[in-house]
């Protein structure tokens, strides 16, 4: 019959302490993703936005310890969700929990104008969003949001088509 100290020999105590250390570092804080990730999208949930908020053509972000980021995308785009909405080549804001805040490259067709987004909030419950276009306001249901858009470089509303 073999011994406990036969065992447990010095590989299997190597992966013993492999797999305590690892458990010690499955717990990332939201700070700690952003370096590891390459995919913005996936970063999103963790800052309690759904990964449909951006379309599928981003190029690039930078997110600061301030939360103060930039998104590059491959080209200016459309998508449609309740309204025509145009993202541009470059998209800059701060992040914080379940809020963009001094958002630019982003509008909103309303009616005959397009109107820069300026904030977006999640609520609490996380079951809606609120799109803020200067002191107006519009709340949207998060499922929306659930999965990515695919960017236009065109997009028909209404029978018309709007052309970059």
């Amino acid at each position: 019959m073999a011994s406990f100290s036969t065992i447990l020999s010095p590989f299997s105590l190597f992966l013993l302490i492999l797999l305590f250390s690892t458990q010690t570092h499955l717990s990332f804080s939201a700070r700690d993703f952003p370096l590891r990730s390459s995919d913005i999208h996936d970063l999103l949930p963790l800052y309690g936005f759904p990964v449909g908020l951006l379309p599928d053509n981003v190029n690039s972000y930078t997110l600061s310890d301030d939360g103060t980021f930039e998104i590059q995308l491959q080209s200016s785009c459309y998508v449609h969700f309740s309204d025509l909405v145009y993202y541009g080549k470059n998209i800059k804001g701060k992040l914080s929990n379940r809020s963009l805040s001094d958002v630019s490259g982003i509008e909103v067709k309303k009616l005959f104008a397009w109107l820069p987004i300026t904030g977006i909030k999640v609520t609490p419950d996380s079951k809606s969003i609120e799109f803020a276009v200067g002191f107006l306001s519009e709340i949207l249901p998060v499922s929306m949001f659930e999965s990515i858009p695919t960017c236009r470089r065109k997009a028909c509303l209404e029978g018309k088509t709007e052309a970059m």
